[in-house]
């Protein structure tokens, strides 16, 4: 019930639960009860000429079964949650449940974990079962986002390469993880001017990382551009402090070209990466850093390595 903003809703579902069951014995009583209908014990009602409807009592051990049904409802409406807000005698709740679950796997890995507490991102990477399980951790709680194999998406960074929004150290991943992330790239279109101010920009904005772009345009957006320094930069390399994007490079999060750079500046955009403090535990986010930061190390073979290859000629979505 607590999708309801009013406590109203709660004394409803009660009343309408209640009432049904009250309902289901009141339609056992009158279906109980012999009306007999027409002399010879049928209802009248008589089918192809000679079928004819009897109107015989309920079989008692059909009555009795319906009975057990609605006491058990009631019964069960005692002990557990199902009446509105109300939590039942025994007090049992699928969030508690779960979160009885949760606790007892903690405390069967914590001795696990508790070998990993203490080791650097560098020896964690090196550690065949620490990062076989920081994989599963991904999986299971980044790949929905990062993809499974942590390149990202359109509006989902990259993990693999050297590119990061508020950096890239095992800290600053582990502090990401815990806290989450909100970045927002408000709209520009009232500082930067009119339409053909907001052209001129992005051509800027794209001769930065010498993308194909109009170089006419681009030197009549410098000048328009000092309206984006405060977040990116006179020189456009970013700003890890406040997240903002380093436009030098050829990585593009949220699209490439004149038309998705003249999007973000008329409309803004905001990303959230949901803190998981209250989903991990603080000794598997380690783990879970540790391993997001070594998908990016340059290692023979490694997503890292070839992400670093590729990263001229492809961009980040």
């Amino acid at each position: 019930m607590s999708d309801f903003v009013s406590s109203g809703w709660s004394l409803y579902v009660a009343i309408v639960t209640i009432l049904g069951l009250l309902a289901c014995l009141a339609l056992l009583v009158i279906a109980a009860r012999r009306k007999v209908m027409a002399g010879d014990n049928t209802t009248g009602h008589v089918w192809d000429e000679d079928l004819r409807e009897m109107n015989n009592p309920l079989p008692r051990w059909w009555m009795g079964l319906f009975v057990l049904t609605v006491v058990f409802a009631f019964g069960y409406l005692y002990l557990y949650p199902g009446l509105g807000s109300a939590s039942g005698s025994l007090g049992w709740s699928s969030t508690g449940a779960h979160a009885a679950e949760v606790q007892k796997a903690r405390e069967a890995t914590a001795p696990l974990y508790a070998r990993f507490a203490s080791l650097p991102a560098d020896q964690l990477a090196a550690d065949p079962q620490a990062m076989a399980i920081g994989e599963r951790l991904f999986v299971n709680n980044c790949a929905a986002c990062h993809g499974s194999d942590a390149r990202g998406s359109k509006g989902f960074p990259d993990l693999t390469d050297n590119d990061w929004l508020h950096g890239g150290t095992p800290e600053k991943i582990e502090e990401t993880i815990t806290k989450g992330r909100v970045g927002q790239m408000p709209p520009m279109v009232a500082a930067v001017g009119s339409t053909q101010d907001v052209h001129n920009v992005a051509n800027y904005v794209l001769s930065l990382s010498g993308s194909p772009h109009d170089n006419i345009a681009a030197q009549l957006g410098k000048a328009k551009f000092v309206a984006c320094a405060a977040c990116h930069g006179m020189d456009g390399k970013g700003n890890q402090a406040l997240g903002a994007p380093n436009l030098t490079d050829k990585i593009w999060l949220h699209g490439w070209g004149e038309e998705a750079i003249t999007a973000m500046v008329n409309n803004g955009k905001t990303n959230v990466m949901p803190a998981h403090a209250d989903r991990l535990a603080p000794e598997q986010i380690h783990v879970l850093a540790a391993y997001v930061w070594h998908l990016s190390q340059p290692r023979g073979g490694a997503p890292g390595a070839t992400a670093q290859a590729a990263a001229a000629s492809t961009a980040k979505p």
